[in-house]
């Protein structure tokens, strides 16, 4: 679709980890020919210093990792690659009137350059904005992801006309399927369990899934502040 109507792909991402496993990602597509070799922008000082991370220590990495991080065509060193440092280079990313995407800080949109580069585009209807995890309610990313027509960007309003696309496999966190089949090979008499990590409806409907498990434990979704005793 970029390819096709000349348009930007814009993706927010968090610096360390995600930002280069999305590298990754389209290196690896790229090379199989699944998608052109655009031009890739990675628009966020912090990614590009966790980058650097990754590229000295390949050995903290499965043999197949490896194996491509040592080679000469490596996953981040692609030639369609840029590492974007300085404001104005961020800036001039505007300029840039080919199909492109932007890679940037932060992954729900809420701070730093990507904000800018939404605001940038958000109003053109040949650019895509992808979401590729999992964002706060009421961030900007949480808007775009749940289809607003129009948001607020730096106390400015603007109509989104850009497409808006959502990939859910990126996400570090098993769901919750994944979850119960986790607790189900847990042995022993539990007492307790605690859900503490996601929204409150869906850690509530969790919680009553875990008591059906274990009917004689304690199953808690802890209040903010709430304190017990172990």
């Amino acid at each position: 679709r970029a390819v096709e109507h000349n348009g930007k792909i814009i993706i927010p991402s968090f610096a360390v980890g995600r930002a280069q496993q999305l590298l990754y990602t389209l290196f690896q597509i790229t090379k199989t020919n699944c998608i052109p070799a655009l031009p890739i922008f990675v628009d966020s000082p912090l990614s590009l210093q966790a980058t650097e991370v990754f590229k000295r220590h390949p050995e903290c990495f499965n043999k197949s990792f490896y194996d491509v991080v040592m080679s000469a065509n490596n996953p981040f060193s692609m030639k369609n690659i840029t590492y974007i440092q300085s404001v104005e280079e961020s800036k001039a990313i505007n300029d840039f009137k080919k199909p492109c995407i932007i890679i940037s800080a932060s992954g729900m949109a809420e701070a730093g350059r990507i904000r800018h580069h939404i605001k940038n585009n958000i109003e053109d209807d040949r650019n895509t904005i992808l979401i590729v995890g999992w964002c706060a309610p009421h961030t900007l990313g949480a808007q775009l992801a749940s289809g607003h027509k129009e948001v607020n960007i730096f106390g400015e309003p603007y109509k989104v006309r850009a497409n808006i696309e959502t990939i859910d496999a990126f996400s570090g966190h098993a769901d919750k399927n994944e979850l119960r089949t986790w607790a189900e090979q847990v042995t022993g008499s539990l007492r307790g369990i605690f859900v503490i990590h996601g929204e409150e409806e869906p850690a509530l409907t969790f919680a009553q899934t875990l008591r059906g498990l274990y009917p004689k434990a304690n199953v808690l979704v802890p209040q903010f502040a709430e304190s017990v005793e172990l």
